[in-house]
């Protein structure tokens, strides 16, 4: 706990100073068991100069929940230096953030699209030629009459989905050689600017998930901490195309939050049971299958028990009158299901390679 406690502390303070650091993306604390909501559909504010880079929102978890940091363009702490998006990754029965980092090249950020030249993989929104940037103007809302470092290249690129976290349900995706490469080269923490702009998003009621469902009245800012004005951009109400973007489907994983997922227990479909082992070995067979029915029955409990719980509560707001609670009512059962339902493809496909790995290491090797 006092490591922890200290790593801690001293992530903070690489934070607020910007120091160089020789981590990867740092695995920040915290740690929770309810999926993150789809990334909203916006278009990309206007580069207000010269040596801004692109860096895309996302979702972020505070007190009371998730709330969105807007996307927002930021003066690169150093020539030569890109940004990686931080990302959700669901490991050891929770989700948790790695933050974000500059780097001379772009690394592993969960595989997940952003979009505006972040793409799962790499970065093709602009590059470095000595100390200018130059911008994509396929990909990035740059003005030529103020910006005329720009190049057009065009990239064929289709996004198929809004997954914003890493795991079961999301984005199905490791590092590539490359990318690893990427996590051991000089790194800069998150700026002064980037800072400020997580907290000034975090105050800011409008940003929370339960209040605007997804689709933030705040998506995108020209710069950071500037939440009003010209530059301001609103996530859009349709499955549009993202600026300079081929169009969205609008399709959420499963699992995670969306308009088509279960909102309660009742609504989902029965479990559905793993087929029956078949390892060539009679006694591990049996095994397995008791392993598979403990799992399954646990997992009906499970449900059973939260059925109960969202029931009981929505006999409770039925009677209420304030529209808002009842809304916040829903998306925390909607939330609750999301999160029972990612642990429990997480634990069935636990348990799928368990099994898997004995009977591939048991089973005869085939002759040419």
């Amino acid at each position: 706990m006092r490591n922890f406690a200290v790593r801690s502390l001293l992530l903070v303070l690489m934070l607020l100073a910007g120091a160089s650091v020789s981590l990867a993306q740092v695995r920040v604390g915290v740690a929770i068991t309810v999926a993150p909501p789809v990334l909203p559909v916006y278009d990309q504010p206007v580069c207000p100069g010269d040596g801004y880079i692109w860096t895309p929102g996302y979702w972020a978890y505070g007190d009371d929940g998730y709330f969105w940091v807007p996307g927002t363009w930021i003066l690169a702490p150093e020539p030569g230096f890109l940004w990686t998006p931080g990302y959700w990754g669901w490991g050891d029965g929770s989700y948790v953030w790695y933050d974000g980092y500059w780097g001379p090249t772009v690394g592993f950020y969960g595989g997940i699209d952003y979009g505006f030249g972040y793409f799962g993989v790499g970065f093709v929104g602009g590059r470095w030629d000595h100390d200018h940037f130059f911008y994509n103007r396929s990909i990035t809302n740059v003005n030529v009459t103020v910006i005329h470092n720009v190049y057009d290249e065009r990239v064929d690129h289709e996004t198929v989905n809004h997954y914003s976290f890493n795991g079961p349900g999301g984005v199905d995706r490791r590092p590539n050689a490359a990318e690893e490469a990427a996590s051991r080269e000089r790194h800069i923490a998150p700026v002064r600017e980037q800072v400020q702009h997580v907290d000034e998003a975090r105050g800011n009621r409008d940003l929370r998930a339960d209040v605007n469902h997804g689709r933030p009245p705040i998506a995108a800012t020209a710069k950071p901490g500037e939440f009003k004005g010209n530059g301001v951009v609103a996530a859009r109400e349709g499955s549009e195309a993202m600026s300079h973007n081929p169009p969205r489907e609008e399709h959420a994983a499963p699992g995670a939050s969306g308009a088509s997922s279960p909102g309660h227990v009742k609504d989902l479909a029965p479990l559905e049971r793993p087929a029956a082992p078949n390892t060539g070995n009679a006694k591990l067979d049996k095994k397995y299958t008791q392993q598979q029915n403990k799992m399954i029955a646990q997992q009906q409990k499970d449900r059973q028990k939260l059925q109960n719980q969202q029931e009981k509560e929505d006999q409770k707001i039925a009677k209420s009158k304030n529209e808002a609670s009842k809304q916040q009512t829903e998306q925390r059962h909607q939330q609750q299901t999301q999160s029972m339902v990612q642990r429990h493809t997480a634990q069935q496909q636990a348990l799928q390679t368990r099994q898997s790995a004995p009977a591939r290491s048991a089973a005869p090797a085939q002759h040419r």
